[in-house]
């Protein structure tokens, strides 16, 4: 009852958001290597043709913020416009040495180190900026972390509206109920942004939070 109750206010909220803003801002937020930037490049291969970013099995490939502006999406007869905004993946610690595991040298790894931890600010400033957002998460990862509860927490406290995303589910280990019972109050969408799975279905989500 109360999940519903805040859900309502949270649509509310985002339809006077899209009336009143000409640019609307849709972000994608989430730990490190969740598919954000797999997932905007969906988005955008589906609708504008072209990629939005480069992806790594590395984390935090995406160090800087980066925008598409005025993609518009369709879904059953209708149409919603947005500027798409890909974020560094947030995490509580960020230590150089787990690059030079990946197999980078020193000098590259403290960069990418400095370099992430920049994007990470950048990211929690941008949550001002956003008027809805999309949290990407592992699907075969525990959802039950510092930094989900983090993100969740600061959204909450911000009243932006919120779609979660439980991506990887083309994996054997992914749990869609595990995030789905850990985030009851938000509507939980299970894709694959590298294949393309159940991408329609998230359309229709982002839909689903101005109707």
């Amino acid at each position: 009852m109360v999940a519903n109750i805040i859900k309502k206010f949270m649509n509310k909220v985002l339809r006077n958001f899209f009336k009143k803003k000409k640019q609307v801002k849709l972000g994608l937020y989430g730990p490190p290597n969740g598919g954000k930037t797999t997932l905007a490049n969906r988005i955008c291969q589906d609708w504008l043709g072209e990629d939005m970013g480069s992806v790594s099995n590395i984390a935090h490939e995406t160090r800087e913020i980066q925008i598409k502006e005025q993609i518009t999406i369709k879904s059953k007869g209708k149409e919603l416009t947005f500027n798409l905004v890909d974020t560094p993946g947030i995490a509580t610690k960020i230590d150089y040495e787990d690059f030079i595991k990946a197999g980078m040298k020193d000098r590259e790894a403290k960069t990418r180190a400095k370099e992430a931890t920049k994007g990470v600010i950048d990211s929690i400033k941008w949550l001002d900026e956003m008027d809805t957002v999309v949290i990407v998460l592992d699907a075969t990862k525990d959802p039950y972390s510092q930094v989900n509860i983090t993100i969740i927490g600061n959204l909450q406290a911000r009243e932006i509206p919120v779609l979660i995303v439980a991506n990887k589910v083309d994996l054997k280990k992914a749990k869609i109920k595990k995030i789905e019972a850990a985030f009851p109050q938000y509507d939980v969408i299970g894709i694959s942004a590298k294949y393309g799975d159940n991408i329609n279905k998230f359309y229709e989500g982002l839909f689903a939070l101005v109707d």
